[in-house]
């Protein structure tokens, strides 16, 4: 079992930055892939950005490339992500997410969710 909880979310201005947080507790936590999925009204889940645990690995969407940027401490078995140069679009509500088996970049392969923390970004 993992639990997620993720923090950092707010009203930012377009331009403007947040970083998100997810602190993470279980067992085996380096046998996961954490990612960063986001949600908007009547539209699906879409993946923001992934890092794996044990090598430091990451994948990213391409609309967040070289805005957006995912890291870990081991130590404090947090996840973070930085947003730079947001965008109104960027508006959604935002999940951490951990993966057993896979590289935490699908719907389908998440094991366990936080509870998602809204970021909004004002034009």
């Amino acid at each position: 079992q993992v639990q997620l909880v993720e923090s950092g979310g707010g009203l930012v201005q377009a331009g403007g930055s947040l970083r998100l947080s997810c602190e993470a507790s279980g067992r085996r936590l380096s046998n996961y892939d954490m990612g960063w999925f986001r949600q908007t009204p009547g539209k699906e889940r879409e993946f923001v950005a992934a890092i794996s645990w044990s090598s430091g690995g990451t994948h990213y969407a391409d609309f967040v490339k070289d805005r957006f940027i995912i890291s870990r401490d081991n130590a404090k078995n947090t996840v973070y992500l930085q947003m730079n140069n947001l965008k109104p679009e960027d508006t959604a509500v935002y999940y951490c997410a951990a993966d057993r088996w896979g590289t935490a970049t699908r719907l389908s392969s998440i094991s366990y969710w936080g509870q998602g923390t809204q970021v909004t970004v004002s034009s």
